[in-house]
Order: C-alpha cells, then sequence, then structure tokens
C-alpha cells in the first residue's frame, strides 16, 4: 500500500498494482529521458512509470508495462500525483 506521506503512489494495472515514488535517483532518471523541448508521447510515458516503479521498490520492466492493459489516463495522473507530492514542502 503507497504511503503518501512519503510521496508513493498506486497505479493499477490489470490485476498487479504498483507503488510509484519519485526518489532523486528517479528524478536524475527521468531527467534524461525527457531532454526539454522534447514532447511527452505514451512511451516515453511508460518509461517514466518504470522508473517511477523502480523509485518505490517495484521491479516492472518496460515490456511487461507494454504488454499490460494499462489506462494511459491514469498513469498520466500517477505520475503527475508523484510530482506534485515529490514538489510538496
Amino acid at each position: 500500500m503507497a504511503n503518501r506521506q512519503r510521496g508513493e503512489v498506486e497505479l493499477v494495472i490489470g490485476e498487479r498494482t504498483l507503488t510509484l515514488c519519485l526518489t532523486l535517483g528517479a528524478l536524475a532518471e527521468i531527467e534524461a529521458l525527457c531532454p526539454p523541448g522534447e514532447t511527452l508521447g505514451a512511451g516515453r510515458l511508460l518509461l517514466i512509470v518504470e522508473v517511477l516503479a523502480r523509485g518505490g521498490g517495484e521491479v516492472i520492466g518496460l515490456d511487461e508495462l507494454k504488454a499490460a492493459p494499462i489506462d494511459i489516463g491514469d498513469a498520466a495522473a500517477a505520475v503527475a500525483d508523484c510530482f506534485d507530492l515529490g514538489s510538496a514542502p
């Protein structure tokens, strides 16, 4: 179960619930994946979910994410929620 006090967010993918968390390491990886000025498409969003899942202690690969019944809107909302919680004072 995600602990929002620690910046954790849950994302349900099929029958699996992932815990996402924006750690400093995850932030550094995301910065490398998303150069300024480039658009954020579904493929890059899944890469970010993979990185945030690692930050939350989850092990899931990009291939598994691509094969999963994932709602892109839910994924985008969870990523945004992670960033929102990660930037809270």
